[in-house]
């Protein structure tokens, strides 16, 4: 036989190639062993070859050496750590800047994310100690210890529960007359929008609306369908659009409750003209994917369709696909999750069987929580996911619907 060192060219193309899935695999058995080229020469990557030592901290084996200089790789779990923030305190606050809350299924929008971080940078910039005090009617299913709260104010009952504008801004009022907010934010979209207009008029205020950026003395707000800009002076009641501003994230907040002298009396009655009758059940299949809020999506890793669609069914959750899943003609071009299909921003995106091109990547980015499921543990949909579950889709798809087969059951046995 030739002694001529033979090349694989596909084990050289993953090896350069970072996102490849064997990429880490085929490096850790090439750590520590020279590497030859086509001609028989010693080969050595000049490039900066870091490394994560037992304490998480960053280094750089200068002798290329990896694993062999006795630099041990930081675990997954370790990476995964997120850092604890320093905490954001306001002792006795002399004033507030009031925000209404937005919120879906319980969680805050990112709406209203960029409005409290907008907030907070009025909050920042006053001499006088100065809190941003949220508003809220009804429950929280998540922690917002990240979002910029101060002190929250959170008020539950049936006077307030479902649509009831007029209730709310009886609340505003309240607080109006209590703590006298420097300014009131609210997003400039959905019920908030109609409830910062009516506080307006209760307060005697002309509400700011469309708001996009907060100058000096003057705003800049948006009119003419989007296509204007006007500039006026500050409003007391701003409604500020989407990306006013960025949200927080360099501290954690308290969103501690009112100090007993500054709670308020809310044990007056409440009087509404309206009656919310309950939400109308609609068909997840008739849901556009950009506005569905809850979608499972499906990739070349499924093999059992009907089972697919009853899963789907069974959650009350909008039907999506990867590319491949729709070229192979399983579902509906209308139904193709990415950059080359439908941009999503839902709550809770449920990938089943996608490994996460970049492009489907990208038709997820505003999607809050994003479930994985797949057997490939170091596929990119895995990196990006909150919550992954490594396995075959089949299975773990059964074990899902008896669950909610079970907890559905136990719901109706506890309502007779």
């Amino acid at each position: 036989m030739s002694e001529l060192n033979r090349r694989d060219p596909r084990l050289a193309w993953i090896l350069r190639n970072r996102l490849h899935p064997r990429h880490d695999e085929l490096n850790a058995e090439l750590n520590g062993q020279p590497t030859r080229g086509p001609t028989g020469l010693l080969r050595k990557n000049p490039r900066p070859q870091w490394q994560y030592g037992p304490s998480g901290l960053r280094r750089l084996d200068r002798l290329n050496m990896g694993g062999a200089a006795g630099v041990t790789q930081l675990s997954s779990k370790k990476r995964n750590e997120q850092p604890v923030l320093p905490l954001h305190q306001v002792v006795e606050p002399q004033a507030y800047i009031a925000v209404w809350l937005q919120t879906s299924g319980g969680r805050l929008t990112s709406h209203c994310k960029d409005v409290l971080g907008q907030a907070q940078q009025l909050a920042v910039a006053r001499e006088q100690t100065t809190a941003v005090l949220g508003v809220l009617c009804g429950e929280l299913k998540e922690s917002v210890e990240g979002a910029g709260i101060d002190r929250l104010l959170q008020v539950r009952g049936p006077e307030y529960d479902g649509y009831q504008p007029e209730a709310w801004s009886q609340l505003c009022t309240r607080v109006e007359n209590n703590l006298k907010p420097l300014y009131w934010l609210l997003p400039d979209s959905g019920e908030s929008a109609e409830l910062g207009r009516r506080l307006g008029v209760a307060l005697g205020e002309r509400p700011a609306t469309g708001v996009w950026k907060l100058e000096a003395d003057t705003l800049l707000a948006r009119n003419g369908a989007g296509k204007r800009d006007i500039r006026r002076p500050w409003s007391r009641v701003m409604l500020l659009l989407e990306e006013c501003a960025l949200p927080c994230g360099e501290y954690r907040y308290e969103a501690g409750p009112l100090e007993p002298e500054q709670k308020l009396d809310l044990s007056a009655p409440i009087s509404s003209r309206l009656e919310d009758l309950g939400q109308v059940a609609v068909d997840p299949a008739e849901i556009p994917l950009a506005e569905a809020e809850f979608i499972l999506s499906a990739g070349n890793g499924v093999h059992d369709w009907p089972q697919f669609h009853q899963a789907a069914t069974l959650l009350g959750a909008s039907e999506g696909a990867s590319r491949v899943a729709v070229d192979d003609g399983f579902m509906p071009r209308n139904r193709q999750v990415g950059a080359t299909g439908t941009w999503v921003s839902a709550r809770v995106y449920i990938a089943v069987g996608i490994s996460g091109a970049v492009q489907h990547l990208q038709g997820i980015g505003k999607c809050e929580k994003v479930v994985a499921i797949n057997k490939d543990a170091d596929c990119d949909m895995v990196k990006r996911a909150s919550l992954t579950t490594i396995g075959d889709s089949s299975k773990i798809l059964a074990e899902l619907m008896k669950l909610v087969e079970a907890k559905s059951a136990q719901e109706v046995s506890n309502a007779a």
